[in-house]
């Protein structure tokens, strides 16, 4: 196989990966707390031919002297756009949208390695029941959501619910309004640093291996600070137009180093039928 379908065939393979996230995030267009993502190219390693010995042959010449044979392009990093999707009214009790940036909702989320903390803008919050006369606020996918003391719980048989601006929960029994619980809101301090983790939420990456703390990335928000707006979603910030363009984009590229192997294969055919 010549270099250039090698070349071709490695960058098809990222590109397929880009069209994975541009999918994604498609798909995704319309789910609360949604995220998008940016997938990033980088060149691989190449070979530097040089082949102007001759001085004359430099002169005007404003690239680097001789030619450069690269491997191809691979997908190096996928970003997280944390800007802030548009807020949608829903008069829902159980909804409530985030005001400030880089403001984070709690969810308790089950693993192999035990009980893992993640964060989400989503706020489409839902009670379900537990089987001993209380009821539990989750997310959508079922999971608890954190309070100031852990899982949010509320005893049953009460006549409404409701969540304030300042994250507390008031719940209504027999014509009176009380606190039974309050949204543990957090602030990511590094919010490029968080990782995905599906379902609208985000997990820390490992500290470890990074040399940084909890601290350094997720900090506690005071009840001052937190700012909901209750009967409202935060909408996916998704740019469908945009997400249309770069498919098309790399549709192209991705057909272009199709054809390219395509034509590669072609011309070894005529030189192999030669006498």
């Amino acid at each position: 196989m010549s270099r250039s379908m090698i070349q071709a065939a490695v960058t098809m393979g990222q590109l397929q990966q880009k069209l994975d996230v541009i999918g994604n995030n498609l798909s995704n267009s319309n789910t609360p707390g949604y995220k998008a993502k940016q997938a990033d190219f980088a060149s691989l390693l190449f070979q530097q031919i040089d082949n102007l010995n001759d001085e004359e042959n430099q002169t005007g010449r404003i690239t680097p002297d001789g030619v450069r044979i690269g491997s191809g392009a691979k997908l190096s990093h996928i970003d997280i756009d944390l800007s802030k999707g548009t807020l949608q009214r829903t008069d829902r009790a159980l909804d409530a949208a985030l005001l400030q940036d880089n403001h984070l909702f709690q969810v308790q989320i089950p693993t192999e390695d035990g009980t893992e903390t993640r964060y989400t803008r989503a706020g489409n919050f839902y009670l379900s029941e537990l089987g001993d006369g209380r009821l539990q606020l989750t997310n959508g996918s079922g999971y608890p959501i954190i309070g100031e003391d852990g899982p949010i719980l509320f005893e049953e048989g009460f006549d409404g619910i409701a969540i304030q601006e300042d994250g507390s929960i008031l719940v209504e029994r027999n014509g009176q309004e009380t606190e039974e619980g309050r949204l543990a809101t957090v602030e990511a301090a590094q919010p490029r640093m968080l990782e995905s983790a599906g379902g609208s939420t985000f997990r820390l990456p490992d500290l470890e291996a990074l040399g940084l703390t909890p601290e350094q990335i997720i900090v506690d928000v005071e009840e001052n600070d937190v700012q909901l707006q209750s009967g409202s979603l935060e909408t996916s910030n998704v740019d469908v137009s945009k997400q249309m363009s770069e498919m098309l984009m790399a549709q192209r590229a991705y057909q272009f180093n199709g054809r390219s192997i395509s034509i590669g294969d072609q011309m070894m055919g005529l030189v192999n039928q030669l006498r």
